[in-house]
């Protein structure tokens, strides 16, 4: 194997992708060198090399949804040998980011693929899936509910509504996947028409039009349940959706945002917002997020999370420009953008 390998780099803050060569890490204890096959795009990666936010290091690699082969295996990882086909959440830190064609992985937050799935659709899984997860039951980042895979969590929230905004995007889909899970009902999202089927498909229970204001969706959703809205997560989280979100919300209730808060708390009917983050590196979501590591190679296999539809992208790691650049535009949707880096010419 030689030393280096190709990587997609963001040359210093704020300037353009290019592609360029870095030495191939080597895995410490408790790490994966992991060669990898398919690589997710996600709106983070856009937002940080625009904004120079996250990332304090140049030339920067990003991209933090891995899928791809065990090369090597540091010491003390259990579980996992050479050649297995795993996915893993990556973080913004050179060696263990997704844009290049080796990277390290923390074992923690890394999962065997089950044989029925693809590296590609795998691939989608790892942020969506953990900011879903951190989003609902994170005690600092979410909405503190009982993950419903721990002992005596007891389905309790059974027949509780939950209204998901968003529910084709990535974050959306695993959080209407893991509101079944808990056992709300209903479980109600937006969307544009064209993705009902898919947002039914994940487990929604009521979809409507994402483009109702907060009263015509609060005079629907009162057709659907009489009971009060108390958790909305937010998959979208732009200013509008959040002051729809806003509308719906009972007092006491949470509102959980994929991005920083437009409304205000202050209204005096005792209502949270939350800004969830999913890393699950962190000292606040390292328990949960290992907790929730442990079940993924199952829930993929046994159809308890489905993955994400995906596009395949052209040119290995330079067609992530342009598929980058395809979402920033709003170009996507319903569809996860997934990149081959061994197949950088």
């Amino acid at each position: 194997m030689s030393p280096q390998q190709k990587a997609l780099v963001v040359p210093h803050k704020q300037g353009n992708f290019e592609l360029s060569s870095r030495s191939i890490p080597s895995p410490g204890a408790g790490q994966l060198l992991v060669k990898i096959q398919s690589a997710a795009l996600n709106p983070v990666d856009y937002k940080i090399k625009d904004s120079g936010s996250y990332v304090t290091h140049y030339p920067a690699v990003l991209g933090t949804d891995i899928a791809g082969i065990v090369e090597e295996l540091g010491e003390g990882v259990e579980n996992f040998g050479k050649g297995d086909r795993v996915v893993a959440h990556g973080k913004f830190t050179n060696d263990f980011t997704g844009f290049q064609q080796y990277t390290l992985t923390a074992a923690s937050f890394t999962a065997k693929i089950p044989a029925n799935e693809s590296f590609d659709s795998a691939a989608t899984v790892p942020l969506g899936l953990d900011t879903a997860v951190v989003g609902l039951y994170g005690d600092q980042f979410g909405a503190k509910i009982t993950p419903p895979w721990e002992e005596g969590s007891g389905g309790h929230e059974s027949k509780k509504p939950i209204v998901i905004l968003g529910g084709s995007s990535s974050v959306g889909s695993y959080t209407i996947q893991l509101a079944r899970l808990s056992g709300f009902y209903p479980i109600i999202t937006t969307a544009s028409p064209s993705n009902e089927e898919l947002v039914k498909g994940y487990g929604a229970t009521h979809f409507f039009d994402r483009s109702l204001s907060g009263k015509q969706l609060l005079a629907a959703i009162s057709e659907v349940t009489d009971d009060p809205i108390n958790l909305v997560y937010d998959a979208i989280s732009l200013p509008e959706t959040q002051s729809v979100a806003w509308e719906l919300l009972a007092d006491n209730g949470t509102l959980v945002l994929t991005l920083a808060a437009s409304v205000k708390e202050n209204e005096g009917k005792g209502r949270r917002v939350v800004s969830t983050f999913a890393n699950p590196h962190i000292p606040e979501n390292e328990e949960l997020c290992s907790s929730s590591w442990a079940k993924v190679e199952k829930w993929i296999s046994d159809g308890t999370i489905q993955p994400n539809k995906y596009e395949v992208l052209p040119n290995g790691l330079e067609g992530i420009i342009g598929g980058l650049e395809r979402m920033k535009l709003g170009q996507v949707s319903g569809t996860k953008l997934v990149a081959h880096p061994q197949e950088t010419q």
